[in-house]
């Protein structure tokens, strides 16, 4: 079994892996969201009454993605010690928080949405680096 430099075992690599890829899947669905629901809503509105509004929707995304993004993000720093990781990660994790706490009231329904879609890129792509960067780093010898 392979040793990282901090005494850690491959299944922490694994955890990483998992956590980015879930990360990445996450963003994916929330930007999804904020571009398709406006077109099913105005396709089938009654839909709108069964389908989570934005504002919850994206709280509830919050609770998922942060504590997810913390997990791979810092595990995968300490591997690769790559600081864009962790300050897209951070970056990423700003913005959505700042659309889906102020971002309607003061930027408005689009304004919302297209902070929320930059979030969630910035997101993706910091998971993604992330992953990248643990499957190439080899720390097998120390």
């Amino acid at each position: 079994m392979a040793v990282w430099r901090n005494g850690s075992s491959d299944m922490n690599l694994k955890y990483i892996q998992l956590a980015d890829k879930f990360a990445v899947s996450t963003s994916t669905i929330c930007i999804i969201h904020c571009i398709a629901l406006p077109f099913i809503i105005s396709v089938f509105p009654a839909l709108g009454i069964f389908i989570m509004s934005d504002e919850a929707f994206h709280v509830l995304l919050l609770w998922v993605v942060i504590p997810l993004s913390a997990f791979g993000i810092t595990l995968g720093c300490k591997r690769h010690k790559d600081v864009t990781v962790l300050s897209g990660g951070i970056l990423g994790v700003g913005i959505l928080a700042f659309a889906a706490l102020a971002g309607h009231d003061l930027l408005g329904e689009n304004g919302e949405r297209m902070l929320t879609l930059i979030g969630a890129l910035i997101i993706a792509i910091a998971h993604m680096r992330n992953f990248n960067l643990c499957r190439s780093t080899d720390c097998s010898h120390a």
